[in-house]
């Protein structure tokens, strides 16, 4: 990740900012997950497994630490082979030995015994493929968990369904086939079967840990002022919060991943025509989860977005996208700088994927920030822009 003082000259005239929800892009190829692993088997798999507290209690650790990590409450498959009761962006090596009788278990010896019927593999590659696999439990609203209640286990069968069929898990060993959708998630415990998206990514939480000074807005890791008079007159303009009004995909997919990508001219000391024409912008991100139980809650971010805010920058361009996936393509916008009193369109190049939507996208000018900021409630500073709702701060 690329950080820096996006202005480090004094007469900078506009930033490009990007934020965007996005998975792991590969040019020229769809988003696709491993083939041969099929959701609704896995789904059967686990159905068939007489649960007992210390699994349920397992899922639960790793779902906790994942959405305390920032991320869903997922429990990959990768970690529940690897290290059982591991959590996204928690270290496996304290997890070896936490359980005495684990999931993956009970999951291999129901493999083993016959319990899946994945066509041209025998057992043990089946369960290798789901070890290596992006498949994972996704337990939605699992902090609420009152720690009895054993799961409806479902799957994720795509093209957005709001609900799906479902395997109850009775106290007496018997299956029920139920119908599931997302109030019943809120209502008793639910292990959705699906795809992880967002675990290769370092999170905004685990960014903080790294530098606690993000939490102040800033951070070594983000900002390196330059010792000119623009620097020291410039202001840092702050993300402090930010607010989605809905989850625009199914429940059963998971929250949304949004991530905050920024472009500028970085460390901008050019001092002639010819280096104007050749300068390249930099690109910086981070992510931000927004889980189910969050739709319109305040998500304390305090992180930069524009660090040396000079007076000849009239206004800065704000895109922001929920991902779908799909195949790699860019949105192409100019940073403009001037030079002797030349203005130079710098291209920036952000990637984005086809099916995205577009939550909104436009100019924020430095007055109209200024005119949220004079605001006497803070409720009223908040900016809406689309399904969300950024809170800004200068510094």
């Amino acid at each position: 990740m690329k950080y820096g003082n996006f202005f480090g000259g004094a007469l900078g005239v506009l930033v490009v900012l990007l934020v965007a929800g996005c998975d792991k892009m590969v040019e020229g190829k769809e988003n696709v997950p491993a083939g041969h692993i099929s959701l609704e088997e896995v789904a059967a798999v686990l159905s068939g497994i007489s649960l007992g507290p210390e699994q349920m209690a397992e899922v639960r650790e790793a779902t906790g630490t994942s959405a305390g990590n920032g991320y869903d409450e997922e429990y990959r498959m990768k970690d529940l082979f690897a290290a059982p009761g591991c959590g996204v962006g928690e270290d496996a090596a304290t997890k070896a030995g936490s359980y005495s009788r684990p999931l993956r278990d009970l999951l291999r010896e129901a493999v083993l015994a016959g319990q899946t019927k994945a066509a041209a593999m025998d057992p043990e590659a089946w369960l290798d493929s789901l070890a290596a696999s992006d498949v994972q439990i996704y337990w939605p609203f699992s902090a609420s968990w009152d720690g009895e209640t054993l799961p409806v286990i479902t799957y994720d069968p795509g093209d957005n369904a709001e609900e799906n069929e479902g395997f109850l898990l009775k106290a007496d060993g018997s299956i029920e086939k139920v119908l599931v959708d997302e109030e019943t998630a809120r209502e008793r415990p639910v292990w959705v079967v699906n795809r992880n998206s967002d675990a290769d990514y370092k999170s905004l939480e685990l960014q903080r840990r790294e530098d606690p000074s993000w939490g102040s807005g800033g951070g070594e890791i983000i900002v390196h002022p330059q010792t000119t008079k623009a620097t020291d007159d410039a202001r840092t303009l702050i993300l402090r919060s930010f607010k989605a009004k809905r989850q625009f995909d199914s429940w059963l997919s998971g929250g949304s991943e949004f991530w905050i990508r920024c472009a500028g001219v970085d460390d901008y000391t050019v001092s002639t025509e010819a280096e104007m024409r050749i300068y390249e912008p930099r690109i910086t991100d981070f992510m931000i989860v927004v889980r189910r139980n969050q739709v319109g809650e305040e998500l304390d971010v305090n992180t930069v977005l524009v660090s040396d805010w000079v007076e000849e920058m009239e206004s800065g361009a704000l895109m922001i996208v929920e991902d779908d996936g799909g195949t790699r393509t860019s949105w192409k916008a100019n940073a403009v700088v001037k030079y002797n009193s030349k203005a130079y369109g710098v291209e920036v190049e952000f990637p984005i994927n086809t099916r995205d939507d577009i939550v909104w996208r436009g100019a924020l000018s430095y007055s109209f920030i200024e005119k949220a900021l004079r605001k006497e409630k803070a409720a009223d500073r908040w900016i809406g822009l689309g399904e969300a709702e950024i809170l800004l701060d200068f510094i």
